[in-house]
């Protein structure tokens, strides 16, 4: 009977620790970006290039959406922690702000995810 109590432990522990994500998302990513992540992951029609990159911007963290490498004059999404988004970098016209401040002066911090 112990053995039994065991073996659903264990296979219960083993389902909770892999059906959390179906991409490779950094640990301590909020859930709203990883449940973009994963909409991206499934309706990009880039399939190399995406990434997604960690930044602390204006006294806040976000997560610049990288589209990928298909679309030649497409836009960078940049949200925030709570998925409101804060601005868009690149696209045709090659925009390098997010609300009047260079984004370049933004602290890179680590890469979330990439395709």
């Amino acid at each position: 009977m112990k053995t039994t109590y065991s073996l659903l432990l264990a296979t219960s522990l083993l389902f909770t620790f892999t059906a959390c994500d179906k991409t490779d998302v950094a640990k301590g990513t909020p859930s709203c970006i990883r449940q973009r992540i994963n909409k991206v992951e499934e309706e990009s029609p880039c399939k190399e290039g995406a990434s997604v990159r960690e930044y602390f911007f204006q006294g806040k963290t976000v997560y610049l959406f990288i589209p990928g490498s298909c679309i030649a004059d497409a836009s960078s999404e940049v949200l925030d922690e709570d998925c409101n988004t804060v601005g868009y970098l690149g696209g045709l016209w090659g925009n390098t702000q997010v609300n009047g401040l260079d984004f370049s002066t933004a602290e890179f911090k680590r890469t979330i995810w990439e395709q």
